[in-house]
């Protein structure tokens, strides 16, 4: 009994795995801007360009991915994209020019990003009573490759001396190497999953029940933002996407920059903000409880107030910035299960998979543009005025959540 218990999980299980892997070579390159500019010679801006670059191509695959899940099955979309990455991550092995690794990264987003719309649908599909239970666990399982990548990172970059003995194998600087075993256990988790995952799913759970009436067209799409409710819901995601993305991007620049603490600290607190993802496990199991805008409301509350903090106490110390930066982590990943189960309960259910794409891609396109954006503002006026606008933009998505939970 306790054995089909555990079999009852398999595809929460696979499905958090290849997100987790997705997050961590996500978040291994805002660790590696330093390494990139000496090696390579550019900017901030340059770099979040880059980064930027990655996350547009992940956005970008957000609405034909939820699409395309429908039509041919939400297993090989998942199991396809992480192939993709896996390639991506293994062609950053070559010591080659700037452009070659931005043109790696744009592979690595678009294989990342045909994952999370797709995983969401099929897991409330196998997971119908648990669903903001169900995507706490995958939320939080894929947070904590930001909570490992800055310390593999600093594994590769300053290797002990048995381990360089080993990457001075490999061609071009040692924390290639990084990339190459994210590749190797991408494609090694596509066959697991395409393999395993199918002979686990309940009946219709991987396209869904056959729809009755032609297929959405892009007026059907376009006719979900007629509700303000969704229109207002959307802005809320995409203020928090463009807010959350572009702390993320260079929270250890800041920390070390416009904070003035050591890059060591930094790269630590840096993996705090990522630590406290179990805050997922208990956010979206209490929206089954109470609701979804209470939880939503709370949690951008205490992010907002925590990145007007970051920039406001700047200089007061690591301990301080550590608390800070703990709840921005708190309120942001206590989000995300709420944002995910709200969208599915809201779209219709013919429009779900592709509906569901579209507003990920739009809130996804504003957190591509996020680190751009604050690597030119960094360049021009300096870090302090460009996390305030970030500052901003969390604290409007708060807003509106609080006036969609009042007029509720």
């Amino acid at each position: 009994m306790n054995l089909d218990r555990v079999r009852e999980y398999d595809v929460l299980a696979l499905t958090a795995l290849i997100w987790f892997l997705g997050k961590f070579v996500r978040y291994a390159f805002p660790p590696l801007f330093g390494p990139l500019q000496a090696s390579y010679g550019v900017s901030n801006a340059a770099v979040g360009a880059a980064f930027s670059g990655f996350m547009t191509a992940y956005a970008l695959m957000q609405f034909p991915s939820g699409t395309l899940a429908d039509r041919v099955g939400a297993v090989r979309v998942i199991a396809a994209g992480a192939a993709v990455a896996g390639v991506g991550s293994l062609a950053v092995l070559f010591d080659a020019p700037f452009v070659a690794l931005v043109g790696a990264m744009l592979v690595i987003g678009a294989g990342t990003g045909a994952h999370k719309t797709v995983a969401i649908r099929l897991l409330s599909r196998v997971y119908p009573a648990r669903t903001g239970r169900a995507l706490g666990v995958l939320d939080t399982v894929g947070a904590f490759g930001g909570v490992v990548a800055p310390a593999a990172v600093v594994l590769f970059v300053s290797p002990s001396p048995a381990l360089a003995t080993l990457l001075s194998r490999l061609p071009g600087a040692d924390w290639r190497a990084l990339f190459v075993v994210t590749g190797l256990v991408a494609l090694a988790l596509a066959v697991t999953f395409f393999v395993r995952v199918p002979g686990r799913l309940p009946v219709d759970a991987d396209r869904g029940p056959e729809r009755e009436g032609p297929e959405p067209s892009a007026r059907d799409y376009l006719a979900l933002f007629e509700d303000r409710r969704i229109t207002a819901f959307v802005f809320v995601t995409i203020a928090f996407s463009f807010a959350y993305n572009g702390t993320v991007a260079f929270l250890p620049l800041y920390l070390s920059e416009a904070a003035g603490l050591a890059v060591t600290t930094a790269s630590l607190l840096y993996s705090a903000l990522f630590a406290v993802t179990f805050v997922q496990l208990v956010s979206g199991d209490l929206s089954d409880r109470l609701g979804r805008f209470p939880v939503m409301v709370a949690a951008l509350g205490l992010a907002a107030a925590a990145l007007v903090g970051i920039v406001a106490l700047a200089g007061s110390g690591a301990v301080v910035l550590g608390g800070l930066v703990v709840a921005l982590g708190l309120g942001s990943h206590g989000l995300r299960p709420v944002r995910g189960a709200y969208l599915v309960e809201a779209l219709p259910e013919r429009l779900a998979g592709g509906g569901l794409g579209v507003v990920r891609t739009l809130t996804m396109s504003a957190g591509a543009v996020a680190p751009a954006f604050v690597g030119g503002v960094a360049d021009a006026v300096g870090f302090r005025p460009a996390f305030a606008l970030l500052a901003g933009s969390m604290g409007a998505a708060a807003l509106v959540a609080t006036a969609l939970w009042a007029t509720a």
